[in-house]
Order: C-alpha cells, then structure tokens, then sequence
C-alpha cells in the first residue's frame, strides 16, 4: 500500500447519501455492532458546515449527548467567522483518519458534502488561492449576484457549473478563481477515475424521490420550530454575517434574511425547502459517481445488518 498504510489496516467505511436519509443514525448504529462496543469506532465528520460552532439546529447536528459515546471528529472546529474550505478539511480528516488507523480501530466517514468526502477518499490535489484573483471576483459577486458569475461558469466548464449549481455565490468563485489560476477547468481536479487513497467501503443511502421530498420539507419545518432562527439570531453575535461560508450555508441564510426583515418566516421556510431539495438533487448526482458504492434503501429494516455484513466481509477498494 502507499500512504504509510499497510495491507492489515482496517478499511476506511464511508457513509454517503442524500441530506435526510440518515446518515448518522446508520453510522451509529454501524459503530456500535461492528464491533460490540463503540469505543473500537470513530467518526470522522464530512459535513462542511457542522464544522462550524454554533450552528447545530440547521445542519442536524448530533448533540453530544446523542452520540452514544463514540468518538467524533471535525465538529465544532470552526468560528462562523472562519472560511471553510475543502483544501484545508483534506489534510485535517486524513490526519484524523490516520491517526484512528494507527490506534488500531476502524474510521467512519460521513456527510453528504461531495466534493469533501472526495477529497478524502481519493487521490488528487487542490490548487492554492490568489488573494487578488479572489478579492475580485467576490467584488463582482457582491455587485451582480451569483447567476451572472455562474453563466460565466457555464462557458468555462459546465460539468463544474453543474455540479455547484446556479445559487452557491462562494463555490461558483473558487471554480472561477481555480480556472483563471490554472488554465484548466475545474472539474479537471475530480478525475474519472480516481485513485483511492486508502481501501475503502463506501455505503450510500438512497430514497425514493417523492419520500425524500417529502422528508426534507418536514425537517425544515423542524428547523423554525426547534429555533434556528433564534439560533441564528445568537449567531449573529458571534459575527456570521461577516463569514464568508456560514452566512450563506442553507437555513441561515434564508433565517439571517427573516431576522432583518428581507423576508416573512414563511418565506424563509419555504425558500430554505427549495434551496434543499435542489441540494439534495446535487447530492445524489455526485455519488451515483461513486463507481463501487453499495447502494442501500434508507428504510430497510435490514439495513444495520446489509451495512455490517458489506463492512466486515471486506469488499474494500
């Protein structure tokens, strides 16, 4: 093996899907009868913003109460001040991961943020920044909006355009940012066909269309009646109008926008469902690029079981 990895290592389990289809609960569930007792397991997180302190209510975060004394990692690293990107969570979740390795207990990944659980699973690099190159693009941001910026995306690389969508306003300028730097388009970082960093077991979750609508719809309306508006409203002093990342993260951006007026709650609610099912849709095109996933039903009561039995018979790649 290459990495400082050795054929006996356990294989890194990775658990992926759309928003909403119960990543975590699987992940617990697998952490716990994988080995008869949690603390042989831990869990690597691969969700941008559960980075962030401080936002909990709107990303679904697991309080820490609720996980049954696993290990986790990379939650509540970041200030919302902070800017979160995918150069800088590589190194930090493949450090985590190795050390879990080293210690002789088998890693977890899981999230739903593509081009994150990616980064780590397989082998490619990301180029730098250019402060200047950036500084100005986020000024054209602020001046024309995220859709003119896009089309400009478009032309350049539509695969990437695709992929980030037309309403992510930071996305959407680091794939300018990286095409302008590089020469080259974006997408040409993320290879057909990648090279796995280490042996890997990729678990996806999957849902019918119109049941994960329908989910999603719920958990926003769980969001509002749970307080991430009040969440947000506290996050405020902690300085998240000023993050580049968090501010605009989906839910609260649209609760940002109810606090001061710009919209009704009910606009915000229904505003925030769009922005997640359109997620959702992106989500479950990124990892039906996975080529040796192992697609499973959300709602089988036989989940937990196909889950254990892929992990421990080892079909790792």
């Amino acid at each position: 093996m290459t990495n400082g990895f050795t054929p006996g290592d356990a294989p890194l389990v990775v658990v992926v899907g759309p928003t909403g289809t119960g990543k975590s609960d699987l992940s617990l569930a697998i952490a716990e009868r994988l080995t008869g007792t949690p603390d042989d397991v831990e869990i690597v997180n691969a969700d941008s913003m559960q980075l962030y302190r401080g936002m909990d209510i709107g990303t679904a975060k697991l309080r820490p109460d609720e996980r049954r004394g696993i290990p986790h990692h990379l939650l509540d690293v970041l200030d919302v001040t902070e800017e979160a990107t995918v150069a800088r969570y590589q190194p930090a979740a493949r450090e985590a991961i190795r050390d879990i390795l080293a210690r002789g207990k088998t890693p977890v990944l899981v999230g739903g943020s593509g081009l994150y659980v990616s980064s780590v699973i397989y082998e490619f690099t990301f180029p730098g920044t250019d402060p200047a190159i950036r500084q100005r693009l986020e000024a054209e941001l602020d001046a024309v909006g995220p859709g003119m910026l896009h089309r400009r995306l478009i032309d350049i690389d539509p695969v990437t355009a695709e992929r980030v969508g037309p309403h992510n306003g930071r996305r959407i300028v680091r794939a300018l940012e990286v095409a302008e730097m590089t020469g080259d388009a974006p997408s040409a970082a993320l290879p057909d066909k990648p090279t796995p960093w280490h042996p890997t077991v990729i678990l996806g979750l999957r849902a019918p269309r119109e049941e994960l609508v329908a989910r999603l719809d719920r958990r926003v309306d769980r969001m509002w009646a749970d307080g991430l508006v009040a969440e947000a409203d506290a996050l405020r002093h902690a300085g998240i109008e000023q993050g580049v990342t968090a501010s605009r993260a989906i839910g609260y951006a649209q609760a940002l926008a109810q606090l001061s007026g710009e919209l009704t709650a009910d606009e915000a609610r229904a505003q925030t469902a769009a922005l997640t099912r359109r997620y959702a849709r992106r989500q479950v095109s990124w990892f039906k690029r996975y080529p040796h996933a192992h697609w499973l039903d959300y709602d089988d009561p036989n989940l937990v079981d196909e889950a254990v039995r892929l992990i421990t018979t080892r079909p790792a790649v």
